[in-house]
């Protein structure tokens, strides 16, 4: 069997994923691995041959669509969070990276372990390969070719220890103090609306205008002198029904829908006047509605203060829904490619405005491969690009920063004139998984075989313990500091954290308890700055304590 699975690396990688999807799935406690138990399934068969692994290019390929897809879909909720709190955040992670080196030239003394070693050890405990390799160009620079290939191997076995407790650390650390603050994620994505985590609970309600001194007023500037954050979809005056907009104006009677959360929709109708019997909506005589799929490139990457439908189209958009968020639409609104929105407008509209849109469910399912291909070709010519180093060195951002900086910059942009670079909801979520299931099966099968191979060997114990350590104290700090102190939304906090790890296991991880896209763009947010701040500080290990 063994044999087999070596000599058939296509057939590996299924086994170990889905044998890794269903343990995946069993919950102990209320928790499950999910996604991430593919890397210790992955472990766990390449401890058993140090030939039974899958190529290179399985999890580079997996890591480079894991990590742009992420920033696609990260990119204008990561600019928006750099206005923000960004600049806290990375400081926060800066700090947490700075306490895990003082931690490692701890360990260095304690253990007495070689430099390239203690390196390899920083590099494990916080799961960053780009740090391993830029560990080694190190050695070989101070070298000038004369080391062997011990001493190369060195920070490679501190790397392969330390690793697998690395990943598992992060995600016991986000189980046990998830629980401890017993923290509802669907709460806090409800209380952060300006990230585009989408809204619950939107309801509509039909009101009527009562109140004397609102009588010939504008719709537009009532909503912004009490910014309200509503959308108004119907406006019946004397009789005749027509949408809403921000150019109407209200008379004593009329009738009016509004669509919101629950509590604002309560706040409005009681500002301008009292709850009307029947809901507008039930009139589908004149204006009716319809749910479409945005699947029209030339509608997708615009705002809808861009696409002016009231006066383009003769209607309004009431709900836009992503993936399983329903949103509130506003201005500043940007379509993406598989939203599905509810517009309003009249009957004999209905199917201009569905060919509009788009309404193709078939091409949501399609990639541009134009635009996918151009946005990673320049993500991993990025990541080629030599970057000075203070003393003469270089390091470069590699498979996974040269992509994930580009897909956040393209995400945020949405489109370059006819070039749409954002991907449809359930096409980007797809190659995600696909991404990280490469990625992960891969790790973990070249892995498996060097971690049980040096545990078995003397020094292996005390190396995993001071990983361990690193790991665990990296990790207290960043959730306790981040959510006790700083009071950052626990859902961002355990993106921070994966991105501090620059991990996508633990990020997987993290996006599953939530189940919003909160974590994502937390990691986004920091994993540019963990990525470098970690390659410089191994390579300073090596430097000073060499």
């Amino acid at each position: 069997m063994l044999t087999l699975l070596i000599n058939n690396p296509l057939l590996l990688l299924f086994v170990v994923a889905a044998i890794g999807y269903v343990l995946g799935r069993i919950r102990i406690a209320g928790v499950s691995l999910g996604v991430a138990a593919v890397l210790f399934v992955g472990l766990a068969f390449g401890a058993l041959d140090p030939n039974l692994k899958l190529p290179e290019i399985v999890y580079l390929l997996g890591l480079v669509l894991f990590v742009y897809t992420i920033g696609l879909s990260s990119g204008p909720g990561f600019f928006v969070s750099l206005q923000r709190k960004g600049l806290r955040d990375n400081l926060l992670v800066l700090g947490v990276l700075l306490l895990a080196t003082a931690l490692t030239v701890v360990a260095h003394w304690l253990i007495g372990t070689s430099a390239p070693i203690t390196a390899g050890i920083f590099a494990g405990s916080l799961t960053n390969t780009p740090a391993l390799a830029s560990v080694i160009e190190q050695l070989k620079r101070r070298s000038a070719g004369a080391l062997n290939d011990a001493v190369l191997a060195e920070p490679v076995v501190g790397y392969s220890v330390t690793y697998p407790m690395g990943v598992l650390g992060m995600i016991l650390a986000i189980y046990l103090f998830q629980r401890l603050w017993q923290v509802d994620y669907r709460a806090e994505a409800r209380a952060v609306p300006e990230l585009g985590l989408g809204t619950e609970g939107l309801v509509s309600r039909t009101l009527r205008i009562t109140r004397p001194e609102l009588d010939g007023r504008n719709l537009g500037e009532l909503t912004r002198t009490n910014r309200w954050d509503v959308v108004f979809g119907r406006l019946q005056h004397d009789g005749h029904v027509s949408i809403a907009t921000s150019d109407s104006y209200v008379k004593l009677n009329d009738l009016l829908s509004v669509v919101g959360t629950t509590a604002e929709v309560e706040r409005v109708i009681a500002q301008l006047g009292e709850p009307a019997p029947e809901p507008l909506e039930l009139d589908r005589h004149i204006l009716d509605f319809r749910r479409v799929f945005v699947s029209n490139p030339e509608v997708a990457g615009k705002r809808l203060r861009e696409l002016d439908l009231p006066h383009t189209q003769g209607a309004i958009i009431t709900r836009l829904r992503r993936g399983d968020s329903e949103i509130l639409p506003h201005g500043d609104t940007v379509l993406e490619l598989g939203d599905r929105v509810r517009v309003v407008t009249r009957r004999e509209n209905l199917d201009n405005l569905s060919a509009y849109f788009g309404d193709s469910y078939r091409r949501l399912s399609e990639i541009d491969v134009v635009s996918f291909g151009l946005g990673l070709t320049l993500g991993l010519l990025l990541g080629m690009v030599p970057i000075p180093l203070p003393g003469g060195g270089t390091f470069t951002l590699g498979f996974a920063g040269g992509p994930l900086l580009v897909a956040l910059v393209l995400g945020w942009l949405e489109r370059s004139g006819p070039i749409v670079w954002s991907l449809p909801y359930s096409a980007n979520l797809t190659l995600r998984q696909l991404g990280l299931t490469l990625f992960l099966a891969g790790v973990g099968t070249r892995s498996g075989y060097s971690f049980v191979n040096t545990l078995a060997q003397g020094g292996g114990l005390s190396i995993l313990i001071a990983g361990t350590l690193i790991t665990a104290v990296a990790a207290v700090t960043l959730l306790f500091v981040g959510h006790r102190l700083l009071k950052i939304p626990m859902g961002l906090c355990i993106g921070l954290l994966a991105g501090l790890q620059t991990q996508p296991a633990v990020l997987a991880f993290a996006s599953e308890q939530t189940e919003n896209d909160m974590p994502n763009l937390g990691y986004a947010t920091v994993y540019p700055l963990a990525t470098i701040a970690k390659i410089v500080l191994a390579q300073l290990l090596v430097v000073l304590l060499g």
